[in-house]
């Protein structure tokens, strides 16, 4: 079990860890999500419903809900270049954890929204921004460890490459033309694809009964397996600098 945790988030990748990470993940975005809309009545994982409402609001003449939208967007970016950074600079010191940091920097932030619900007065745009903060994290921590195979924060893209591989599995072929191979539907990325979305779902149901039960500190059900599955590559990158220098 050791053996397993630690390999989801080393920088030692294969198919399996990959995907594995990758469904937790999913679970926890989709957790995520639906549980800041009980907490803040707002989805914060895709970026697209949030341009298309700072383009309404603006017009409307909704000042304050537009510079929100602006402050999640930029939150949401600044999340993204924060998971670059440190996978960039663990990789040029050859670090074991070049997945681990951003995925423990997640989870230090996840744990911060839980206790930000145990507090008074705290501003929602603040709650919205440091929740497309963690999304932008993990979407972009999830995409370079993958090669850019794999989204987890929002499904468009996954519905949309379930309905291109189903067309391509129901697509009849003719006789070859000109030599051209026959359409075939890629079934073992439909299978995944499709387990994503249903990850995401689930994860929704999971987290709207985990925060309308507990609130928003139910965040801390999340953050504690993020920083479990982090742990192992922190731990022997600390072990390495303690034996250097002693």
């Amino acid at each position: 079990m050791q053996a397993y945790i630690r390999s989801l988030a080393d920088r030692h990748r294969t198919e399996a860890s990959d995907r594995h990470l990758a469904f937790y993940l999913t679970f926890v975005a989709g957790a995520a999500n639906a549980g800041g809309f009980m907490a803040v009545q707002q989805y914060t994982s895709h970026m697209s419903g949030m341009v298309s409402s700072m383009a309404d609001n603006l017009i409307l003449g909704n000042v304050g809900l537009f510079l929100g939208g602006v402050s999640a967007l930029l939150a949401f970016i600044f999340g993204a270049a924060t998971s670059a950074i440190l996978i960039n600079w663990a990789k040029r010191k050859d670090l074991h954890s070049q997945y681990a940091l951003p995925l423990a920097f997640e989870a230090v932030a996840m744990a911060a929204f839980g206790l930000s619900g145990l507090l008074d007065g705290v501003l929602t745009a603040v709650t919205v921004a440091l929740l497309c903060f963690i999304m932008g994290l993990q979407n972009a921590m999830i995409t370079k460890l993958s090669g850019a195979r794999i989204r987890t924060t929002h499904v468009t893209g996954l519905v949309t490459d379930v309905g291109i591989e189903i067309g391509k599995l129901f697509y009849r072929n003719s006789a070859a033309v000109l030599g051209r191979p026959p359409v075939m539907a890629d079934r073992d990325k439909l299978g995944l694809l499709s387990t994503l979305i249903s990850l995401f779902f689930i994860g929704g149901i999971c987290g709207a009964v985990l925060f309308k039960t507990f609130g928003i500190p139910a965040a801390m059900v999340l953050a504690l397996p993020l920083m479990l599955f982090a742990a192992f590559p922190l731990v022997s990158d600390l072990q390495s600098i303690r034996q250097r220098w002693t």
